[in-house]
């Protein structure tokens, strides 16, 4: 009875928790920020502070460097990903026109070989796939336009996130041992463990993952940027910093590198290289920066993340977003722990069978 206590425990505190979360979600932004950038920043001012600065002092100077390199770094870029945004949509409906006009013939051909039932069914199909796409997609961007662009937000979001990130950051081992202290102690070494398990497998992924996207981001962006293609600049970063999802950043970058290569230039040997680029950099990350910087103990796929991105996002806008890493982490800790457990009970073996029985 005491056990089946706990689960209601546990499985009430867990709706309460997702209730919240869902009705507090436009609010939550800041907080969930300044969370995530207390927790990616913790181990640097765990190496400051065993040098000898007090914790408070550490954390000001760590945010305070961040500030400035963001500052910087927006000062410097934002002038000129405004001009090639303003290019690139300039650019832009010439390259669709092109584009028509060469698949144009090939469709019509291919709509002639149909027969009429043949094509009143792929219009039926295809209007009703577009009809709930464009209502997923709305959906979609309304509710992450609702969690992060409301002008609300913009500014909880520039003067909360820093005080949040600091006040965590100076208490964040108070915090965890003050949390550590509320967990049952007859299976305390349990919930550590799977905790433990949690804690490596964000910080190799988020750590070591944002470190791959901002070395990915600076070679597309430099690389494109020599080749000259237009654009070269925003396509390159906007590659880099999707790279958290594999591959899925370097095959976006090429499609969309290649796509205003191909209208851009005449001849084939910049293509080629743009080509190359996206394929060089994904070997790259794939068997040098990935292994060195995140290692092999992540244990998210990436159709895990993508679907984790996809259902935060369209349950509580860019909040769920920001928390999808986190909780599908959480997630796939919490599932091989039961599936082990699983392999080792009755449940597996049998009532009349052990793993005795049958490693004999």
């Amino acid at each position: 009875m005491k056990t089946e206590k706990r689960v209601y425990f546990w499985i009430g505190g867990l709706i309460l928790f997702v209730t919240l979360v869902h009705l507090l979600s436009p609010m939550l932004l800041p907080f969930v920020a300044g969370i995530l950038i207390a927790y990616f920043l913790d181990p640097i001012v765990d190496r400051l502070e065993r040098v000898g600065i007090s914790r408070g002092v550490a954390s000001a100077i760590i945010l305070m460097v961040l500030f400035l390199i963001g500052l910087g770094f927006l000062m410097l870029l934002i002038p000129a990903l405004q001009r090639q945004m303003l290019e690139l949509a300039v650019f832009l409906p010439g390259m669709i026109d092109a584009f028509r006009q060469y698949v144009e013939p090939v469709f019509r051909e291919f709509i002639a070989s149909l027969s009429s039932d043949t094509l009143y069914e792929l219009r039926t199909s295809a209007g009703t796939i577009a009809a709930k796409s464009a209502k997923w997609l709305t959906h979609f961007l309304s509710s992450i336009w609702s969690g992060s662009v409301a002008l609300f937000n913009i500014i909880s979001l520039v003067l909360i996130t820093p005080l949040v990130a600091f006040y965590l950051l100076r208490d964040w081992d108070l915090i965890t041992s003050k949390i550590d202290s509320w967990f049952p102690r007859d299976v305390y070494t349990v919930i550590r463990k799977n905790l433990l398990d949690i804690d490596m497998t964000l910080a190799a992924f988020i750590r070591g993952q944002a470190s791959v996207c901002m070395v990915l981001a600076v070679i597309y962006a430099i690389a494109l940027t020599v080749v000259g293609l237009k654009s070269g600049l925003l396509v390159g970063l906007g590659a880099g910093f999707i790279s958290f999802i594999p591959y899925l950043g370097a095959a976006i970058g090429l499609v969309v590198g290649m796509s205003i290569a191909l209208f851009q230039f005449s001849e084939w040997l910049p293509i080629c290289i743009v080509g190359a680029i996206f394929f060089v950099g994904q070997n790259l990350e794939s068997y040098f920066l990935t292994p060195r910087l995140v290692g092999d103990r992540v244990g998210l796929h990436p159709v895990w993340i993508i679907f984790a991105l996809m259902a935060g996002g369209t349950m509580f806008g860019f909040t769920g977003v920001l928390l999808a890493v986190p909780v599908a982490a959480a997630i796939g800790v919490l599932l091989r722990f039961s599936i082990t457990r699983y392999l080792e009970s009755s449940l597996y073996f049998g009532k009349k069978i052990n793993k005795r029985d049958i490693s004999e």
